[in-house]
């Protein structure tokens, strides 16, 4: 059965359309797979990408520029807080390079990267929402 997604943001899909990004059709996969990965997800736009928050916090931006390839970020806001002793999640995937232990970043391919990906980043989205919230 085919993702569905009744949430996208217009205003997203909007800022999209006028980018004419080289990786657009990438960027869209990774959209259905974040709103699908949890339903309390929030897409907006922040830092000049796509941006997702739980509970009017955000939690994952989607790294668009320079258009050379694409990066969730995982983060816990923009303010600093103290670390946390450990890495907020584990990530057998080895997908995530940790940046600190509240900061964690996917670099992702092609569109058929992102499709065999897929369920360790809808993994990944929702822990990182279980851990942050």
């Amino acid at each position: 059965m085919p993702d569905q997604v009744i949430k996208l943001n217009g205003e997203v899909t909007e800022f999209l359309d006028n980018l004419n990004h080289p990786f657009r059709k990438e960027i869209e996969q990774l959209r259905i797979i974040i709103l699908n990965a949890n339903p309390d997800i929030k897409e907006g736009i922040k830092w000049n990408g796509p941006n997702y928050s739980f509970n009017s916090e955000d939690r994952i931006t989607m790294r668009i520029q320079p258009p050379k390839q694409i990066q969730l970020i995982f983060h816990r806001g923009a303010k600093v807080k103290e670390q946390p002793k450990g890495k907020l999640i584990t990530d057998d995937s080895g997908l995530l390079t940790w940046k600190e232990n509240d900061r964690a970043v996917a670099t992702l391919g092609n569109l058929a990267d992102i499709e065999n990906r897929k369920p360790d980043l809808s993994r990944i989205v929702n822990d990182w929402i279980k851990a942050t919230s």
